[in-house]
Parts: structure tokens; C-alpha cells; sequence
């Protein structure tokens, strides 16, 4: 509150003065603890904020508090639960960010996300999850896990605000909302992990494709080139690979204080060699240039977010399948909830653009999300 109230008295800096900001700890902050998630680090204080931290400050925006994420933001879950059924999952590994933004206790937050961490909290918690194009915003001061894959993302409660936090830190103007979009056209892809989702998130699906065509929108289902349905196998490879070497020192010093869980995902990730690890980032580049070419015939793709709604109990964060693809191929994803699974528990749409189509893509999303609820 005492700084609310000074920056009440400075000129506006920003859209984001004065807006509280929750933020993963998993990124570094100066003035509190980051701890990882890990009893390693427990009440570590850094010197310095992360970049993206650094800038929301700049931009006048409140740092609110941490906000919980899983082990070193991979699998082994940690305290947080879902705010919409408390015996449910809020998903992994942005879960505390997910379900402060989903429970009225901050308009923003950063998470990360190396697989499915932004896209799937956000679907099991009913919020919106932007995983912007990799790299656009900077990870200095963010915990590695896979540098090839890690990206800073956005959770907000609805896409208006997604996109207020993310052109405020890209340094890009106000998104209008008022804009007129063009015929949008959607393709729908199934993908290769379609036979996981279950009942609801089909039947959801088959009933918004006909309301996205009555509002307007061209609806053409499509199916990838095969080279596609590699790029699981091929994003395992890559974070495998990188995910050994990040934790090398925590490994060496602290094992006895690393999960059960996670060590078991290290021992099945040391498997991956150097030479299967270049041929995935091969195969993960070609796939970039091959999906060039499908987005010349659409402005974005309609993907599940997750398999269905947030899974009963705690023992797991749920499963990251309908991300995984996209995280590896650098292009930005958005989910915004639009369904409901048959608890009565929200399901995520997940839409994906060509690489540095941001801006589009939320416009896409602000106008897909009105048309479906």
C-alpha cells in the first residue's frame, strides 16, 4: 500500500501504474525471497531483480508478492490448490500464479513455461495464459531449466489484460481491441495427441467449430505434415538434454534435497545423448520453417488446451501433451477459457500464430473468447 500510494502521487509511467503483479518464484526478485520451489534455496535472497521484473517496475507496476511454483517448475507438486475446487489440481508449473489470478488475489502474473506451464494452469484455473514468441521477453534472472524451450509468459483475467502487461514489457503500443479483424481464418488440428482428450473437450470442440463459422469466422479442419507428430519426442529430447546440465550443481551439492519425483525425471533424462539431442533441435528447426507454410492459409490454429478439465487430486500437476509442440516451436499460444468439462470445471481453447504474431493472436483470442461465451 505504501507504495500504491506514492506512485499515486508521480505521473503515470505506464498502462501497468499502480497494477499489482504476482510473480513465479522461479524468477528472481531483490526486495523477497526466491526459493525455486526448492528446500535448497530456502529464504534465498538475490541482488538483483530478473529483467522482466526489472521492467515492470519501471513500468510503475506493484510487485504483490511470490507466487508458488512446482519444484524447480518442473513436476513434483507443491502446496497451491485450485481455487475453483480446492480437491482439484491447479496444474503445473505456474500453479501459484494460475490460481492467485483465477482467486481475485492479483489482475496479473508471470509464470514460465518449458512445456505446458503457462497454457495448462491457465485452462484448469479458467484464466487466460499467454506464451508469447520465445525469447521476446528477456529471462535474465530467471531460474534455467531449458534454455532452448523456457519462456517468460503472462496469466491475466482476460486477454485485454494479457496484453496490456505483455506490449507494456515489449516496449510495443496499446493493443485496440476496437479493431476490426479481417475474415478470420481458423484452422483446426486435432494433432497427433487427440485420442488423450477425453469426452468433454470433443464434444466442446464439435459445438464452438459451427459458432466460430456462424460468427463469421472460415473453419477448415487441417492435419500437419507428418514431420509433425515427431515434435513430442523431440521437445522431450531437447528439455531432457538441457534439463540434466541446468540442475548439474544442485545435483552434485543438494540431491538429498531434490524430490523423489524430479529425480526420477533425471535419471530417464540422462538417457538422452549429445547426438540425439542436436538431431531433435534439427528437426525442431525444420518443423519452424515447414509451419511457415501452413499459416499461409491461416491466421492461427485451434488446439485443446489440455486433455480436459483439471484432473481430481494433488498428486500431480496434470499432463502438458497439447503444449509441448508449441513451446518447442517457438510460436505464441494463448489460452482462453471457454468451456466446460462435465465437473463443471473450466476447458481451455488454445490458439497458436506464426512467430512474432503476438499482437494478432490476442486480438484473435479477445474475439474467439466473446464469440464462445
Amino acid at each position: 500500500m505504501d507504495q500504491a500510494r506514492a506512485l499515486d502521487q508521480e505521473p503515470r509511467r505506464s498502462p501497468l501504474h499502480g497494477l499489482p503483479v504476482g510473480v513465479k518464484d522461479i524468477i528472481d526478485t531483490v526486495d523477497m525471497p526466491t526459493e525455486y520451489g526448492s528446500p535448497i534455496y530456502s529464504g534465498y535472497r538475490p541482488q538483483w531483480d530478473a529483467a522482466c521484473v526489472a521492467a515492470l517496475r519501471k513500468a510503475g507496476a506493484i510487485i504483490m508478492g511470490k507466487t508458488v511454483t512446482v519444484e524447480f517448475a518442473m513436476r513434483h507438486p507443491n502446496k497451491t490448490r485450485n481455487p475453483l475446487n480446492p480437491a482439484h489440481t491447479p496444474g503445473g508449473s505456474s500453479s501459484g500464479s494460475a490460481a492467485a489470478v483465477a482467486d481475485g488475489m492479483a489482475p496479473l502474473a508471470l509464470g514460465t513455461q518449458t512445456g505446458g506451464s503457462v497454457l495448462r494452469p491457465t485452462a484448469f484455473c479458467g484464466v487466460v495464459g499467454l506464451k508469447p514468441s520465445f525469447n521476446v521477453i528477456n529471462r535474465a534472472g530467471v531460474k534455467p531449466n531449458s534454455e532452448s524451450l523456457d519462456t517468460v509468459g503472462l496469466i491475466a483475467r482476460n486477454v485485454p489484460d494479457a496484453a496490456l502487461m505483455f506490449t507494456t514489457l515489449i516496449g510495443q503500443s496499446v493493443v485496440d481491441f476496437s479493431e476490426q479483424l479481417p475474415t478470420l481464418r481458423i484452422g483446426f488440428w486435432r494433432t497427433p495427441q487427440w485420442p488423450s482428450a477425453d469426452k468433454a473437450t470433443g464434444e466442446a470442440f464439435s459445438q464452438a467449430l459451427p459458432r466460430l463459422a456462424k460468427a463469421g469466422a472460415h473453419i477448415e479442419e487441417v492435419d500437419l505434415p507428418a514431420a509433425f507428430n515427431e515434435m513430442y519426442a523431440v521437445h522431450s529430447s531437447i528439455s531432457d538434454y538441457e534439463v540434466v546440465r541446468a540442475l548439474e550443481y544442485e545435483r552434485m551439492h543438494f540431491a538429498d534435497q531434490i524430490s523423489a519425483t524430479l529425480m526420477k525425471k533425471i535419471r530417464q533424462a540422462e538417457k538422452c545423448d549429445f547426438d540425439r539431442y542436436v538431431e531433435a533441435q534439427r528437426h525442431a528447426a525444420q518443423c519452424r520453417l515447414m509451419l511457415n507454410d501452413v499459416f499461409l492459409d491461416h491466421d492461427i490454429l485451434l488446439v485443446p488446451s489440455a486433455a480436459g478439465e483439471a484432473p481430481l487430486g494433488l498428486q500431480s500437476t496434470g499432463d502438458s501433451t497439447f503444449n509441448r509442440i508449441w513451446t518447442a516451436l517457438h510460436v505464441p499460444a494463448i489460452t482462453v477459457p471457454v468451456f466446460k468439462g462435465h465437473s463443471g470445471l473450466p476447458i481451455g481453447a488454445q490458439l497458436v500464430a506464426p512467430y512474432g504474431s503476438d499482437r494478432k493472436l490476442l486480438l484473435c483470442a479477445d474475439w474467439i473468447h466473446k464469440v464462445l461465451t
